[in-house]
């Protein structure tokens, strides 16, 4: 019973620390669509906001339609560059990046 605890103990430790790696490297990111823009909300898992990320607008052709950098709380808009399934691409510092999908619905509704 002691070594079955133990293997269950160190394949505990091992899945934990092989998590925080993956978690360094997250950034959050919404995007939605209301009165002809699209808008941007972009931070770390501890709230902090993601200050000069680069914004990226894609195409469903992955064409990119707009460049945009995030404000000092992290938020970012500009006007719907196309009506088409859209994604939000957010690149912060140290390889920090994600990406949301505006449905082409969603955009829109969204003029």
């Amino acid at each position: 019973m002691r070594s079955m605890t133990k293997i269950l103990m160190v394949t505990l430790l091992l899945g934990l620390m092989s998590a925080t790696p993956a978690l360094a490297h997250k950034v959050n990111l919404f995007a939605y669509v209301e009165g002809g823009r699209i808008y941007t909300e972009s931070y770390f898992p501890d709230g902090k906001p993601v200050k000069n990320g680069t914004v990226e607008i894609r195409d469903s052709s992955d064409v990119l339609l707009v460049t945009g950098t995030t404000d000092d709380e992290g938020l970012y808009d500009c006007p719907i560059p196309k009506i088409d399934d859209l994604t939000v691409v957010i690149k912060a510092s140290m390889g920090h990046r994600n990406s949301y999908q505006l449905k082409k619905s969603d955009v829109e509704a969204g003029q």
